[in-house]
Protein backbone atom coordinates (compact mmCIF):
# COMPACT_ATOMS: atom_id res chain seq x y z
CA UNK A 1 0.00 0.00 0.00
CA UNK A 2 0.88 3.46 -0.53
CA UNK A 3 1.59 6.03 2.21
CA UNK A 4 2.20 9.75 2.74
CA UNK A 5 2.40 11.88 6.12
CA UNK A 6 2.42 15.23 5.36
CA UNK A 7 2.86 18.15 8.03
CA UNK A 8 1.70 21.67 7.74
CA UNK A 9 5.24 22.63 6.77
CA UNK A 10 6.42 19.71 4.31
CA UNK A 11 6.18 16.47 2.75
CA UNK A 12 7.45 13.86 5.69
CA UNK A 13 7.03 10.51 3.91
CA UNK A 14 5.97 8.92 1.01
CA UNK A 15 6.39 5.59 -0.59
CA UNK A 16 4.89 1.94 -0.66
CA UNK A 17 4.44 0.36 2.90
CA UNK A 18 3.59 -3.14 4.57
CA UNK A 19 1.90 -1.67 7.74
CA UNK A 20 1.21 1.68 9.21
CA UNK A 21 -0.27 1.74 12.91
CA UNK A 22 -1.17 5.19 14.38
CA UNK A 23 -2.45 6.57 17.54
CA UNK A 24 -6.21 7.00 16.86
CA UNK A 25 -8.14 8.92 20.11
CA UNK A 26 -9.81 5.87 21.38
CA UNK A 27 -6.76 3.50 20.70
CA UNK A 28 -3.97 2.61 18.93
CA UNK A 29 -4.69 0.73 15.47
CA UNK A 30 -2.88 -0.72 12.72
CA UNK A 31 -3.50 -0.55 8.83
CA UNK A 32 -2.53 -3.51 6.47
CA UNK A 33 -3.14 -3.71 2.82
CA UNK A 34 -6.34 -4.24 1.35
CA UNK A 35 -7.80 -2.76 5.06
CA UNK A 36 -11.35 -1.40 4.57
CA UNK A 37 -11.83 2.47 3.70
CA UNK A 38 -11.36 4.44 6.93
CA UNK A 39 -11.06 7.91 7.90
CA UNK A 40 -10.03 8.68 11.96
CA UNK A 41 -8.77 11.26 14.08
CA UNK A 42 -5.63 10.81 15.58
CA UNK A 43 -3.99 11.37 19.29
CA UNK A 44 -0.82 12.31 20.75
CA UNK A 45 1.58 8.93 20.49
CA UNK A 46 3.49 7.42 18.20
CA UNK A 47 3.31 6.82 14.66
CA UNK A 48 4.96 3.48 13.24
CA UNK A 49 4.87 2.25 9.69
CA UNK A 50 7.23 -0.80 8.07
CA UNK A 51 8.23 -0.42 4.57
CA UNK A 52 10.73 1.11 2.12
CA UNK A 53 9.00 4.79 1.80
CA UNK A 54 11.28 7.73 1.49
CA UNK A 55 11.99 10.12 4.41
CA UNK A 56 12.37 13.66 3.44
CA UNK A 57 15.91 14.43 4.41
CA UNK A 58 14.97 17.66 6.16
CA UNK A 59 12.70 16.04 8.60
CA UNK A 60 14.58 12.63 9.00
CA UNK A 61 15.94 13.15 12.28
CA UNK A 62 12.32 13.31 13.45
CA UNK A 63 12.44 9.82 12.87
CA UNK A 64 13.54 6.37 14.89
CA UNK A 65 13.20 3.05 14.15
CA UNK A 66 11.94 0.31 16.57
CA UNK A 67 11.57 -3.31 16.09
CA UNK A 68 12.05 -2.60 12.53
CA UNK A 69 9.48 0.28 12.34
CA UNK A 70 9.95 3.99 11.75
CA UNK A 71 8.09 6.06 14.32
CA UNK A 72 7.70 9.30 14.55
CA UNK A 73 5.78 11.28 17.49
CA UNK A 74 3.03 12.76 16.91
CA UNK A 75 0.47 15.51 18.82
CA UNK A 76 -2.84 15.17 16.99
CA UNK A 77 -3.89 14.79 12.82
CA UNK A 78 -5.96 13.12 10.96
CA UNK A 79 -5.62 9.72 8.70
CA UNK A 80 -7.61 8.34 5.46
CA UNK A 81 -7.22 5.17 3.89
CA UNK A 82 -8.63 4.37 0.58
CA UNK A 83 -7.83 1.55 -2.11
CA UNK A 84 -4.77 0.84 -0.53
CA UNK A 85 -3.34 4.41 -0.01
CA UNK A 86 -2.92 6.02 3.31
CA UNK A 87 -2.84 9.79 3.69
CA UNK A 88 -1.85 10.81 7.27
CA UNK A 89 -1.77 14.19 7.66
CA UNK A 90 0.01 14.92 11.42
CA UNK A 91 0.73 18.52 14.08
Amino acid sequence: MYLEIVSPEASLVSGNVESVTVPGVEGEFQMLNGHAAIVSLLGKGKLKFKGNATIAESHSSSFTQENGSWVIEINSGTVEMKDNKVIVLVD
